[in-house]
């Protein structure tokens, strides 16, 4: 893949790089920690679970723990058989809840609607650093501060910060509806004060609608799905998307044909991905924050 040139120039997008902004995150999120470890005396711990050895997973948790290192969180990985039934998950997060030096938990997806519906019902809100419990979701739709967000979205607003993206006003489409990325997005980009509408594979005119986009964020899980046809010139386009393509990641647009319509456009790889483990720190910290003894 081609690089725009990173100035915009030449009738190519910014390219929005989410690996260097990352770099800088992770570097202050690490003298964060290490200032809270040295307040509290007690290390920052992040309880993974994983149910089953699924590949994708692994790989994943990998990911998490590595950069836990390099923020000085300590991880703790739960791997659980891959047939735990909804009351052992249960048990499994109200111990987590209980342990005093666990900070925040992070649940491997996806799962079974009744692992899911576990999860939702016992994720112990104040240590949900993902985001994914209802508690959260609620506050998040109202415009709660308090609400601990789910990372890829949040990753997705820090990229828009900090390309001094003007939001306000603007029409922002969302393609995609899940709760983890495509609803919270919208919500993001709601207080931000964006007129946003959220389409899905059930949306009709959705080419009609995504022209009209001065953002278009898509996480929809099918690759190359935005064409340059779908996008409005000087539109910002945020892409979550991860699929494998002949053994190639692709994101959920056609990058380099859109590339030469857009302002700006985050690379797969390289754009919303590596963000998104830095946002899981960033929560963590808050998490841990709250859950400090007082004085």
């Amino acid at each position: 893949m081609t690089v725009p040139n990173c100035d915009g120039t030449g009738g190519r997008a910014i390219w929005m790089d989410g690996r260097e902004l990352a770099r800088t995150m992770l570097a202050e999120l690490a003298g964060q920690f290490a200032q809270l470890t040295t307040d509290t005396g007690t290390p920052v711990v992040l309880a993974i679970v994983q149910i089953g050895r699924d590949p994708a997973a692994s790989s994943y948790v990998r990911a998490i723990v590595r950069c836990c290192d390099r923020v000085g969180v300590t991880p703790r990985l739960i791997t659980l058989d891959s047939d735990t039934g909804p009351s052992a998950l249960a048990e499994t997060l109200h111990v987590l809840d209980d342990d005093s030096e666990t900070a925040g938990i992070i649940i491997q997806y996806p799962l079974p609607e009744l692992l899911a519906r576990a999860v939702r019902a016992h994720m112990p809100p104040h240590k949900d650093v993902d985001g994914i419990h209802p508690l959260n979701a609620g506050l998040l739709a109202l415009g709660d501060p308090s609400a601990l967000v789910p990372a890829t979205p949040l990753g997705g607003m820090a990229l828009l910060h900090h390309y001094n993206v003007d939001l306000e006003g603007k029409h922002a489409v969302v393609i995609g509806r899940s709760p983890i990325v495509g609803r919270p997005m919208a919500q993001l980009l709601l207080q931000a004060h964006a007129t946003v509408t959220i389409c899905h594979s059930r949306t009709r005119g959705l080419d009609e609608i995504t022209r009209s986009a001065d953002i278009l964020a898509v996480a929809t899980g099918r690759p190359r799905m935005v064409t340059a046809t779908m996008v409005k010139k000087g539109a910002t386009v945020i892409d979550f998307g991860v699929n494998f393509v002949d053994g190639q990641m692709v994101g959920d647009v056609d990058t380099e044909p859109v590339a030469e319509i857009a302002a700006r456009i985050t690379p797969v790889p390289g754009g919303t991905g590596p963000m998104t483990n830095v946002m899981l720190m960033q929560n963590t910290l808050a998490a841990a924050i709250r859950q400090r003894p007082q004085d």
